[in-house]
């Protein structure tokens, strides 16, 4: 195995919790529409507004014209929600501090929308030596071109990097693509399978 350099962390259910239960509740709430039919119409354009295909007035209006409502009147109804169903996970950013401190490069890597990515930037973090969006991409996990993409920034091999996430699916794209993986469980058994990597 090579020696593993770069350290891939998810946004969304690893360095924060899992913001889309509150993203739902919150957005299915203001339209004043079930949770049901709101991921109903979700899942039809959801990754459009994720790759930055579409912007957020016409997310909105794609998904209040399939749920037969009137468009939200706030600036960025997506905005805040996310800021309302966001909670960070400060053991997993102190590890992506340490990490960088000791050498090795680390990266964001984050199925993301414009409106959340504009939210991250707001606190300044910087424990990150690459920040890979999905709407600033045109690309998003678990396409290969996305991981590809971080590696290639990060200036690594696929083999000598390992990415963390939450979601099978995308570990396993991860791993199509050459990378090590983690399946993100807890802070602490993230650290014990880096430390079996070598990461330490």
């Amino acid at each position: 195995m090579e020696v593993i350099e770069s350290v891939i962390f998810d946004w969304g259910g690893v360095l924060i919790e899992d913001p889309a239960p509150g993203l739902v509740k919150y957005c299915s709430e203001t339209l004043a529409v079930s949770k049901e039919d709101y991921i109903k119409v979700y899942d039809k354009f959801g990754v459009d507004f994720q790759k930055g295909l579409i912007i957020e007035e016409e997310f909105w209006e794609r998904m209040c014209g399939g749920l037969g409502v009137s468009k939200p009147k706030v600036p960025s109804l997506w905005a805040d929600a996310f800021k309302a169903a966001y909670v960070p996970r400060e053991g997993m950013f102190f590890l992506a501090a340490g990490f960088r401190k000791k050498g090795y490069k680390t990266a964001f890597l984050s199925n993301t929308e414009r409106p959340a990515m504009r939210y991250f930037y707001q606190f300044g973090y910087d424990m990150f030596d690459v920040l890979v969006f999905s709407c600033a991409e045109g690309t998003s996990k678990p396409e290969r071109r996305i991981y590809e993409l971080t590696v290639q920034r990060l200036g690594s091999k696929a083999a000598q990097s390992v990415f963390i996430d939450d979601k099978p699916e995308y570990i396993n794209g991860a791993k199509q693509a050459g990378l090590n993986t983690i399946l993100f469980e807890s802070v602490s058994q993230v650290k014990n399978e880096l430390a079996r990597l070598g990461v330490e």
